[in-house]
């Protein structure tokens, strides 16, 4: 649930705010003074004792309460850990102890208390609570959120109303007494509102990823250049000759691609043009686009535009002029890049990547393309792929260095499509506040049923240097980004693998109904059986091993007498099965767990080196016990995973004699791992997601 939008606001409340900001401004100042401050806390129903010591007992409970506008997210609240608390380093607890943080326009007073309660300042309240026999200090929190919530959003460079913006209120430390909130100590800075960037037009997306037309500038007759690479592969991915043009004077055709001089000699408007000139070439070609008219979309291929000390200047008059466009009649030409790797659009029939077609082959490996891969490093995209082509994205994107096109016009776009269910996104950067763009569309794309991963690089400061050198993008500070994004919706990743690992089993998994968060864990290797159990938690997180219902464990146990297991098993969860187990049992106690109605989800190690699952490609010593038989794990588990409506995720713990087994198994859409605590630490993060998920649609 969001908070009140402005124009619902009472016109009383925003002119309290509003008048104590005119004052101040009137003498010459950005903040307010003490007087000024007891008027504003009194009007969210606090008290302003900066000489005052706090009626509870010595060790109580110092909050810190905070209201920001920052360059990315616009206004957010945060609260946790006051008085000298708030100066630890926050890398010292665990997520979400020290401090929590949510933009305000995405958040309530409800929902906020309720991140309030993981931290071990709102610990410390109900200890002292519990110690003195009194109720928790709930509501009053709650009263005070609400307030907060409001003021910032009135006060936000989203109201257009607005005619001072609140950058920050500072209330640190914070006392819960009786019925009131008594501050001892605040700090609260305004300033004139921000000019905002023009939007830009997101429909022409659909015009640079189904183009009808392609131009391309930049391929030359004679060498294999950037320019050149990109026409073969255009014309190596299916795209029509006929409807693609070369601009380049004094040539009629290259490899059989008509040409023509100049934009202006074009005789139709273009639904693309990629641009592959060296980079002080471009300010006068954008220039000339921008005159033109010729030309729906464009992609901005060159690198160092932004990049380096020398092109920050230009590049961002460049980007100043590209907006200025966006005011006329029909929105411009939009831009994608620069230092953009390209475009892979198989609806659109056309791969624009200038990496040849034998070192990233892209076979189609789900019956249906259903997602987006969107990243600001092309290189991103492309190891990602190499190593697990099962993502099989319908688009993969390139942004570059946002000269215009942004991660939240992107992701508006995506969250709109229908076609689409799981995106996966890399960010080095946001352009100004278009972090709350990017977090508005989360919340947009969760709300229609979409899963969004996202992993943001420049999590320290070495790491944040390397993305100022790469895309031109400042990277805000991980804590406030992860808190942000996570609660708008989005799975958010803390490295690679966990980016792979969650990007992949969001769109294995979309179809499954998460019922609640009882695992079920079955292995034939003991360390596997302990190893599921062990890794069922994340930070605010965990599932727990379900309760076998006394029918499942009957009917366990006929099943391990049949295969004359019954003997070596004790029927538990997790249960390890014992390496005589074959393919016909692991599945047929899979099957069981999901029909318990106390399992929500299964773990299951398919034990590839034990002897009785034929798990090989080719076996030597057992010719035809292999994959390719119809007792195989590979013929059995596609059918079992598609008609349960609960996930199970298989685990092949095994080297490369076992890939063919993962492969044959992937590619019938059965979610695979190569190790228990990534499977299992992988499904239990996609669990939290989705059921705080269905909170958010509960909600709204």
């Amino acid at each position: 649930m969001q908070s009140p939008s402005p124009s619902k606001t009472n016109a009383a409340e925003r002119n309290s705010a509003a008048a104590l900001f005119r004052q101040a401004a009137a003498a010459g100042r950005n903040t307010l003074n003490p007087a000024e401050l007891v008027n504003l806390l009194s009007g969210l129903g606090m008290t302003f004792a900066p000489e005052a010591s706090p009626t509870q007992r010595p060790s109580a409970a110092e909050l810190r309460i905070s209201l920001n506008n920052t360059r990315e997210f616009g206004m957010v609240i945060s609260a946790g850990m006051g008085g000298l608390d708030a100066e630890l380093d926050e890398s010292n607890f665990k997520k979400d102890r020290a401090s929590v943080y949510a933009a305000t326009e995405l958040t309530d007073a409800t929902d906020f208390l309720g991140l309030f309660k993981r931290t071990l300042a709102f610990q410390r309240l109900a200890g002292i609570a519990a110690l003195d026999g009194l109720h928790l200090p709930e509501e009053q929190l709650e009263a005070c959120f609400e307030q907060m919530l409001a003021l910032a959003n009135r006060n936000s460079p989203g109201d257009p109303e607005a005619a001072f913006v609140l950058r920050s209120l500072e209330l640190n430390p914070v006392y819960v007494g009786g019925t009131q909130l008594t501050v001892q100590a605040a700090h609260c800075e305004f300033s004139a509102p921000p000019a905002a960037r023009l939007p830009r037009p997101i429909s022409k997306i659909d015009k640079l990823i189904h183009p009808g037309s392609i131009g391309i500038i930049g391929v030359s007759a004679s060498n294999m250049n950037f320019g050149r690479i990109i026409l073969r592969n255009l014309m190596g991915s299916g795209y029509s000759k006929e409807r693609m043009t070369i601009i380049r004077e004094g040539e009629t055709e290259i490899d059989g691609v008509k040409c023509v001089e100049s934009l202006k000699a074009l005789d139709h408007k273009l639904d693309l043009l990629i641009v592959a000139v060296a980079a002080s070439a471009v300010y006068d070609l954008v220039d000339e686009i921008i005159e033109t008219d010729a030309v729906e979309s464009v992609m901005l291929i060159p690198g160092s535009l932004g990049e380096t000390r020398a092109s920050r200047e230009p590049a961002a008059a460049l980007a100043g002029r590209i907006n200025t466009a966006h005011g006329k009649p029909g929105g411009g030409p939009i831009f994608l890049g620069a230092n953009c790797l390209g475009v892979v659009s198989h609806p659109g029939s056309y791969d624009s990547w200038f990496i040849p077609l034998e070192r990233l082959p892209k076979p189609q490996k789900k019956p249906e393309r259903n997602s987006v891969m969107l990243s600001q490093s092309g290189a991103f995209m492309i190891t990602r792929l190499s190593q697990n082509p099962w993502l099989d994205p319908r688009y993969m994107l390139a942004l570059g260095n946002q000269t215009d096109l942004t991660h939240g016009d992107m992701l508006s776009y995506f969250a709109e499509m229908p076609e689409i269910e799981t995106l996966g996104i890399y960010i080095e950067g946001f352009k100004d506040l278009d972090g709350l763009s990017f977090a508005r569309a989360v919340r947009k794309a969760v709300l229609k049923g979409k899963q969004v991963v996202v992993y943001k690089s420049g999590r320290t400061a070495p790491g944040m240097g390397g993305v100022m050198g790469h895309t031109a993008s400042i990277a805000g500070g991980p804590t406030l980004f992860e808190s942000v994004v996570r609660q708008a919706g989005a799975i958010v990743a803390e490295d690679f693998n966990s980016f792979d690992d969650l990007f992949y089993m969001a769109g294995a998994l979309h179809n499954k109904k998460i019922g609640g968060k009882r695992l079920g864990a079955i292995s034939g290797a003991g360390f596997e059986a302990v190893g599921m159990a062990d890794f069922i938690e994340s930070d605010n997180f965990a599932m727990e091993m379900g309760a076998l219902e006394p029918g499942t464990v009957k009917h366990l146990e006929e099943i391990l007498l049949a295969k004359k297991l019954n003997a070596l098993v004790e029927v538990r969860n997790p249960i390890d099965i014992n390496p005589g187990a074959d393919d016909e049992a692991h599945l047929q106690i899979v099957e069981a767990f999901l029909q318990d109605p106390n399992v929500d989800a299964v773990v299951v190690g398919l034990d590839p080196t034990a002897p009785s699952v034929r798990a090989l490609e080719h076996s030597a010593l057992r010719p035809g016990f292999d994959i390719t038989d119809p007792k195989s794990t590979v013929h059995l588990m596609p059918p079992l995973v598609n008609r349960n409506d609960k996930p199970v995720v298989g685990i092949v713990d095994g080297g490369q004699l076992y890939d063919a087994m993962c492969a044959g198994l992937m590619d019938q859409g059965v979610c695979v791992f190569r190790n228990c605590a990534r499977g299992t630490r992988a499904l239990v993060r996609y669990v939290e997601a989705r059921l705080y998920a269905e909170s958010l649609k509960n909600r709204h």
